[in-house]
């Protein structure tokens, strides 16, 4: 070989020629390399890689990755759908644990974050070579897009979950009560009890009101094993509460509760005049009110009453409106305001008419309404009331509106139900669903609230919670102070009784009743 010919770096004759490198183009792309892509089958890709997580990198060649991610995707997935449907149960035990709500948040950032890395890294991987500068920054756009699409139902998780724990600690904050016993073995759903018994109160509290007054209560008796429920609801102008012997109330009060004036010793006002009066005679709690009632009610029907719920009627409107309102059948003419004692006429009336639409601001007026109608027929339409809400809380309300939902109910609702018993409190609202309600309605044509009859009240409810079998015949129950009616449910304005009925019964259309009030025409308002 020549000096030139080593110099022009020339091969002499005969030389073989050196074989190919390993993984040049000359042989295609080397293993694990993507094959080639053009730009828009590779956003393709990266679009069907966020929607199911490991396509990109399956399409790209890394086959192992893209696998392993696939399958912890499908697996998410098959969990969803089992929370969705058999594990929705387990849902609800999840939304009343501040604890496993913590979790949740924390969970929901790091899936979203892995989430993210697997749409940039995959798109990265598909991006063919040699790609033009406008299509580089189309490319981050898209990718800019995907990663908002993900992040957003992850913050919506995050949002629902914080509210929900917020809602939690605030509402169960186990606080001091009178009437609550701790539980002592957690693992017995109620420490082994066979029925609880939860006062549900609606208090009417609000602008140019002195202090909370208890317009409706009502018992709700759930039967443990069978989730059976009973609601016994009671007059607000029921008298001489009674308080039990073994009470420090029982010795203050021996003839039952009174405050000076009749209408300041009514059922409605023990809430705020109890309290007023013996404010320490409880012992240390957070609502003397609620525990005055629960002992004063739990006597006046022979029932041990576990929990309170009050729903401060002041802030319910909001609650209405943020479901977006609901729907109510009204069968009579409902006044707005209007003062019976004063003879202050109403400043107008709801119509009769179906599936009325009411702002939350029309249904108080609704739930409210009392000039020249009966105490009885305004806690059967605060009954329909409660059950429109519960028909307008749908999920995708539910979902949509939680955050103000949320933050409603924290200012309205109060309670004494230990957090500690909140999964058992789930297991039992499944139940109550699928047994069903029952309405029991002590109302004029049963006892005289002025002098009510307490042992004939608490043997009807023994009547109604226990029923002797068909065709065995039972001892009458005590004579009333004025009335031998019936038990009485859902009464009509013609105050007619009947028999234990279900809750639904008062709020549905009574085309008849309806057409019969328009035709009389609308009462007299303040207006003319």
């Amino acid at each position: 070989m020549s000096d030139d010919a080593a110099q022009e770096g020339t091969v002499p004759v005969g030389t073989p020629a050196a074989p190919p490198r390993t993984g040049s183009s000359a042989q295609g792309p080397a293993r694990g390399a993507h094959p080639a892509h053009g730009f828009g089958t590779a956003l393709a890709l990266t679009v069907a890689g966020t929607v199911v997580p490991g396509v990109a990198y399956l399409a790209s060649g890394r086959r192992r990755l893209g696998a392993v991610v696939l399958v912890l995707f499908l697996v998410l997935v098959g969990g969803a759908v089992w929370l969705a449907t058999g594990g929705r149960r387990d849902v609800v035990h999840l939304a009343v644990d501040s604890t496993a709500l913590l979790w949740l948040i924390g969970g929901a950032v790091l899936l979203a974050l892995l989430w993210l890395v697997v749409v940039v890294t995959g798109y990265r991987a598909l991006l063919p070579r040699g790609t033009r500068g406008w299509q580089r920054a189309l490319g981050g756009l898209v990718v800019l897009l995907l990663c908002a699409a993900v992040a957003a139902p992850a913050a919506a998780v995050v949002r629902i979950a914080d509210a929900q724990r917020d809602l939690v600690d605030s509402v169960f904050d186990d606080g001091d009560s009178a009437t609550v016993a701790r539980p002592t073995d957690t693992s017995v759903p109620f420490d082994g009890k066979q029925e609880i018994n939860v006062l549900l109160l609606g208090g009417d509290g609000g602008a140019g009101r002195e202090g909370v007054r208890t317009d409706t209560v009502i018992v709700a008796n759930v039967q443990v094993a069978t989730g059976a429920t009973t609601l016994f609801s009671l007059p607000r102008n029921l008298e001489n509460l009674p308080f039990p012997a073994d009470s420090p109330l029982a010795a203050l009060y021996p003839n039952g509760f009174t405050a000076g004036s009749e209408s300041e010793s009514l059922l409605n006002a023990v809430y705020r005049n109890g309290p007023a009066a013996h404010p320490d005679v409880l012992g240390p709690t957070d609502d003397p009110g609620a525990d005055f009632l629960k002992l004063g009610v739990g006597e006046a029907l022979g029932l041990d009453i576990d929990y309170y719920l009050l729903v401060n009627l002041d802030g319910f409107s909001r609650l209405v409106d943020a479901l977006g309102g609901i729907t109510l059948n009204v069968n009579y003419y409902v006044p707005v305001n209007g003062d019976t004692a004063t003879g202050a006429l109403p400043d107008a009336y709801i119509a009769p008419g179906p599936d009325q639409h009411m702002t939350g601001t029309r249904a108080l007026d609704f739930a409210r309404g009392r000039y020249g109608l009966s105490d009885y027929l305004r806690m059967d339409r605060q009954r329909c009331v409660l059950q429109a809400i519960v028909d307008a809380a749908d999920p995708v309300t539910l979902l949509r509106q939680y955050q103000d939902l949320a933050r409603t109910t924290q200012d309205i609702v109060s309670t004494d139900v230990p957090s500690a018993v909140l999964g058992d409190v789930v297991d039992l609202a499944f139940d109550v669903k699928s047994a069903g309600i029952r309405s029991v309605v002590f109302d004029d044509t049963v006892i005289n609230p002025a002098y009510p009859d307490y042992p004939k009240i608490r043997s009807l409810v023994q009547q109604a919670l226990h029923p002797a079998p068909a065709g065995t015949p039972t001892a009458p129950a005590p004579a009333p102070a004025t009335s031998s009616a019936p038990l009485a449910a859902a009464p009509s304005p013609g105050g007619n009784g009947g028999s234990v009925t279900e809750v639904a019964d008062a709020c549905a259309y009574d085309p008849a009743q309806a057409q019969a009030a328009l035709d009389a025409g609308q009462p007299p308002t303040r207006g003319g």
